[in-house]
């Protein structure tokens, strides 16, 4: 779906996170970025993708990672759904779809017979220069974590 390539430069983004609080990529120049994209807060694989990454998280920061989800809910579900979870990472309320349309995460599904628009749940791995190092478009939700520290060995 997206038509960006590993090697390609991450497009910059500046927007809001679930405490209001303004999130750039260059916030994160010091680290290896998981930036995940997922469809909607509070549904089963998202939940699943969200806690695996949560369950591992040390072991992802011990490996230089930061981890920053993206999905077009708002930012009071954002908080409902950290709160729920006991999520220790950031979560960006993209409603205006602007950061998922610029990784050419947003289009066209098919679920049960009915087309419709929505996030395609794709994984980018960023390094700290914001190259494009890894790109996952088939997501394991329940072994997230485990599939992205696999692709290091």
């Amino acid at each position: 779906m997206t038509h960006l390539k590993i090697g390609d430069l991450a497009p910059s983004f500046l927007e809001f996170n679930q405490n209001g609080e303004k999130v750039s990529l260059l916030d994160y120049k010091d680290k290896n970025l998981i930036l995940y994209f997922y469809p909607k807060d509070n549904t089963p694989g998202c939940t699943a993708e969200s806690c695996s990454l949560n369950e591992n998280y040390s072991v992802l920061i011990k490996h230089g990672f930061a981890v920053l989800g993206v999905s077009p809910d708002t930012q009071m579900s954002h908080q409902k759904f950290i709160n729920k979870y006991d999520l220790s990472f950031n979560l960006i309320a993209d409603t205006q779809k602007k950061i998922c349309k610029d990784y050419g995460v947003w289009g066209e599904k098919k679920f049960m017979g009915k087309t419709y628009v929505g996030v395609h749940r794709t994984t980018f791995i960023i390094s700290k220069n914001q190259i494009i190092e890894k790109i996952f478009h088939k997501v394991n939700t329940k072994s997230h974590a485990q599939q992205i520290l696999e692709s290091y060995k």
